[in-house]
């Protein structure tokens, strides 16, 4: 599988990584998903400290145990549990940063995290004590690099300009375009795109549009109603097909711009496994299918946040 650089660190993720957040709570079933995942070519897993309060990333652990040397590993931090307690809150302050990333390494049994992201984040926060967390953590061969995981303009402007960050994750699809208003000033500094949600919940699969979430059905999708999505999907699947699946198109609209460095869908299967890894190996988009998918879907922006 090719493989793409994150920023300008020495990152080279396979461009289809592993959203591990879908995983499910069986080990056994988790494991094998990711050890087909690793020997299919994908060698970017991403998992984050909440997911299952922690059991995500213990399974992401023992996984990856004696193949350590072939995986890029990122994990996300912030949003904080205390047990017995439901819920979590937010806690970007270094002293949790600090000694949370100890638990991460625990529970994935390894001694550095790849790429450690802030899960979140907003512009009240201690913006200049959480970057310096992150660079503390650097300096002690913690963590290799860091990015964000977040939508929020005014979040991403502040640690583009105030810190080392190498990638921002976003949610990122043919049905999600929010993320494009901010390409050119993330590639001017070099920063990368981690496109998560890049099939829309699977909206942007060969699964039939009734079988998704009646959320969807009463709700839409982000912008789209459902009748809307009724009429647009048929039409989107209409114009490539014959070239490739409609995941694979989905999956190469988001790989399209360089500064995206990889699409994360996440797994509950093999199936869906073995269908994220042959969109990568599909033809490209031309330039005029990604135009035309461009002008058919809607160039939403963030309204809040800003």
């Amino acid at each position: 599988m090719k493989k793409r650089r994150i920023g300008l660190s020495d990152l080279y993720v396979s461009e289809i990584g592993l959203g591990c957040m879908s995983l499910g709570t069986d080990e056994q079933k988790a494991i094998r998903i990711i050890h087909e995942a690793l020997e299919r070519g994908i060698n970017y897993l991403d998992t984050a400290d909440l997911y299952d309060r922690g059991l995500n990333e213990e399974f992401v652990g023992k996984a990856i145990k004696g193949k350590r040397d072939q995986v890029i590993l990122a994990t996300k931090v912030g949003n904080r549990w205390e047990e017995g307690k439901d819920g979590w809150f937010w806690d970007p302050s270094k002293k949790y940063i600090k000694s949370e990333v100890k638990e991460s390494l625990r529970r994935l049994q390894t001694d550095y995290i790849d790429l450690y992201q802030l899960h979140g984040g907003t512009i009240d926060d201690p913006i200049d004590e959480t970057i310096e967390a992150f660079e503390e953590l650097k300096q002690e061969g913690v963590i290799r690099y860091y990015g964000i995981s977040s939508i929020r303009p005014n979040v991403i402007r502040e640690y583009v300009k105030r810190s080392n960050i190498v990638s921002v994750m976003m949610q990122y699809s043919l049905l999600d375009r929010r993320p494009e208003e901010w390409f050119p000033l993330l590639s001017e500094h070099h920063i990368s795109v981690i496109a998560r949600g890049p099939v829309a919940k699977g909206l942007l699969t060969e699964r039939p549009l009734e079988a998704a979430s009646d959320a969807v059905k009463e709700n839409g999708y982000l912008d789209y109603t459902y009748e809307e999505l009724q009429t647009l999907i048929p039409k989107l699947k209409a114009k490539t097909a014959g070239h490739r699946s409609f995941t694979a198109t989905a999956l190469q609209f988001c790989l399209y711009d360089p500064v995206v460095a990889a699409a994360i869908p996440g797994a509950s299967s093999i199936e869906q496994i073995i269908e994220n890894i042959n969109a990568a190996s599909a033809p490209r988009l031309t330039k005029e299918e990604y135009e035309w998918l461009r002008q058919h879907t809607k160039a939403s922006v963030y309204n809040m946040h800003r």
